[in-house]
């Protein structure tokens, strides 16, 4: 092995082999200050590298001074060689690296550094990013591409600092003590196995997951540990308290002159390059197959770049109305992929069970499930997969997109005592075109964040008062969740309508529930998932583009659709917004039956937090047909099942 470890530290590697060549990893990541923690280093290193060991089975490492403690487990994605494990330390000797993620430019990066003396004794992006580091500190990330969380500790200086990637693709958790005292994780499970890190739940983050279906960035369900942010980065001084500083931040100037078709053809440059970085990697390689537009276009770039058939795998239902199966095997046909699909329609409650051990915190979005599934096959016949994860947001693909433009134009003309008269003469029927009706006109009567607070949120004020137990209602009394939405909106108060709803998404909805979902559900079969729409030079592209290149009435993802007119069949360009839904409200009457009237009406541990009596209401209104609760009683299941999870048995 080609790394030096300096003599003041003590450092275990686990090799998983020694091919001689570098290696790319998706990994998982964990350390701490040793000022606050009295348990041997190693055991406690060790305990908290098993508590992912998902995220890394093929090598562990760890790195033991007298400041620090680092862990490290690998999933190796390009060769097997020992020289790319980690914690990994400089040339220099000053600074050690637990990295986990993909620098998809670091051979480019790599030239450069090699231009200026630099000696690299491995091939690995990992020691790429650290002499990088080495080389220009926090001024390095401007020139990262690629999907990342790292810790890098500067002996010299005794600075510990952390970093997270453009959009949040890595998770990174954090846990502040006191001056000096730190840890962080790529999950937060390895911070619950450090002695003292205490559990105590953040009732505000709990208003939160039930009104948005998770807890949004930088707070999580537990009181003291945090996420850091998307786009920032940590420093914390030997001594000192932390300092978060953003590095990135997506500005939706209309700086693009060109027309449409120019920007097309600047756009299908961009993404055939983020494809081709995406492609690279020395173990079996395939694609998300859904049907819709984003997965059918990374599908038909990487055919056009693949010398052989590209490894397809979808996901389909028994019930119709959730199936895009056929959709799927359309385009695995037209592009001769070698395409494999799974039926869910066995053993639903028990992929429910695990759910929680994977998301660590409450986490209600369903389409999980689904999601959970597709990783499983796709591990099967590949390492890695690419996905068509943030199409929606960067192009305005979003059904609500179109709702939203309709329901501002009716704020700006339709007289507001007509719209309160709508609203009345709605409120309370359960006709769905009644509600619709309603629902349309309160939104229009409430000024533009507040709106799409309303649309981005499951349940609404009076429910979720309604829920909460009396000790919790005191506890957030003139707590309001729309904070969490309405400070992004008015980061860009000029712009747009569009503006404000795509930069919202790409602040809060993507990087909280889609790719958390995606990261959690692909880790735990050890699967790593690439996404070329989040390579940020597509995202910046993308927001300097005029709205109406992106969304124009009820037409959505405009520029996209044109890029891959002569790729894709009309049927799926045209082809109505599905998602990656699940028959939630037959689930609960049928095959989740079961275990949601053990958790939900049988768990008095519940009533610390929820009423009890407004859960039987809808449980029973649900069962007897009155009305649909589905998503309202899975945000419920996926807390019961998280509490008996994380917290009975602490």
């Amino acid at each position: 092995m080609s790394i030096f470890w300096p003599a003041d530290a003590r450092c275990s590697v686990e090799a998983a082999g020694d091919s001689g060549q570098g290696v790319k990893s998706m990994c998982g990541i964990a350390g701490y200050t040793r000022n606050w923690v009295t348990a041997d280093p190693e055991i406690l290193l060790q305990s908290m590298g098993e508590a992912m060991l998902h995220r890394g089975p093929d090598a562990s490492g760890t790195y033991v001074d007298t400041a620090v403690a680092l862990v490290h487990r690998r999933l190796s994605i390009l060769d097997l060689s020992a020289q790319g494990n980690q914690p990994m330390v400089s040339h220099c000797g000053r600074y050690v690296i637990v990295f986990n993620g993909e620098i998809y430019n670091f051979w480019e990066l790599r030239r450069e550094l090699e231009k200026g003396g630099t000696v690299f004794r491995t091939k690995t992006d990992t020691e790429v990013l650290l002499e990088l580091f080495a080389a220009e500190g926090a001024d390095c990330l401007q020139k990262l591409n690629g999907m990342f969380a790292f810790a890098i500790w500067d002996k010299n200086e005794r600075k510990l600092f952390l970093a997270r990637d453009r959009i949040g693709k890595k998770p990174l958790y954090y846990h502040a003590t006191g001056p000096g005292r730190l840890a962080f994780a790529s999950e937060i499970k390895p911070l619950l196995a450090i002695p003292g890190v205490s559990r105590d739940v953040d009732t505000t983050s709990l208003c939160d997951f039930l009104k948005y279906h998770y807890v949004p960035t930088p707070k999580t369900i537990f009181q003291n540990i945090h996420k850091l942010p998307a786009g920032h980065y940590l420093t914390l001084a030997e001594g000192g308290i932390p300092e978060v500083q953003e590095y990135w931040d997506v500005h939706f100037t209309e700086a693009f002159a060109g027309s449409l078709d120019d920007a097309v053809d600047e756009l299908l440059a961009l993404l055939r390059d983020a494809t081709r970085l995406r492609m690279i990697a020395d173990v079996p390689l395939g694609a998300f197959l859904s049907g819709g537009v984003d997965s059918s276009a990374v599908v038909a770039l990487m055919s056009a770049a693949n010398q052989g058939p590209v490894r397809t795998c979808s996901i389909g239902f028994a019930d119709k109305d959730h199936d895009e199966s056929s959709y799927a095997r359309e385009v695995a046909r037209l592009f001769a992929t070698e395409h494999h699909e799974y039926r869910v329609q066995e053993d639903v409650e028990a992929t429910v069970r695990l759910l929680p051990r994977f998301f660590d915190e409450p986490f209600g979005d369903s389409s999980a499930v689904p999601t959970f599934h597709v990783s499983r096959l796709a591990r099967q016949a590949v390492t890695v997969a690419l996905a068509g994860d943030g199409g929606d947001e960067i192009f305005a693909g979003y059904d609500k997109y179109a709702i939203e433009l309709k329901e501002n134009l009716a704020r700006r003309f339709v007289p507001r005592p007509v719209l309160r008269c709508i609203e009345a003469l709605c409120s309370g029927k359960r006709w769905p075109l009644a509600r619709k009706a309603g629902s349309f006109s309160g939104s229009a009567l409430l000024e533009p964040a507040r709106a799409f607070y309303r649309s981005n949120t499951w349940v609404d004020d009076a429910t979720l008062a309604n829920l909460l137990s009396e000790k919790v209602k005191r506890q957030v009394t003139g707590y309001d969740p729309a904070e969490q939405t309405i400070r992004y909106w008015q980061k860009v108060a000029g712009g747009d309508h569009v503006t404000g709803m795509q930069y919202t998404d790409l602040k809060t909805y993507l990087p909280d529930d889609i790719l958390v979902k995606v990261d959690r559900m692909s880790m735990a079969h050890s699967l790593e998932v690439r996404a070329p729409f989040l390579d940020y030079r597509i995202i910046e592209f993308a927001a300097s583009l005029p709205s109406q290149y992106k969304i124009r009435g009820s037409r959505q993802k405009i520029i996209l659709k044109n890029a891959f007119a002569r790729l894709l069949p009309t049927a799926i360009l045209n082809r109505p917004k599905h998602g990656f839904t699940v028959p939630l409200d037959t689930w609960f009457r049928n095959e989740l039956k079961p275990i949601a009237a053990q958790h939900l009406l049988q768990s008095e541990a519940l009533a610390d937090y929820f009423s009890l009596e407004q859960i039987r209401c809808l449980w029973t209104d649900h069962q007897a047909g009155t009305d649909n609760h589905g998503i309202t009683l899975w945000g419920l299941l996926m807390f019961a099942l998280w509490q008996r999870e994380y917290m009975m048995a602490s």
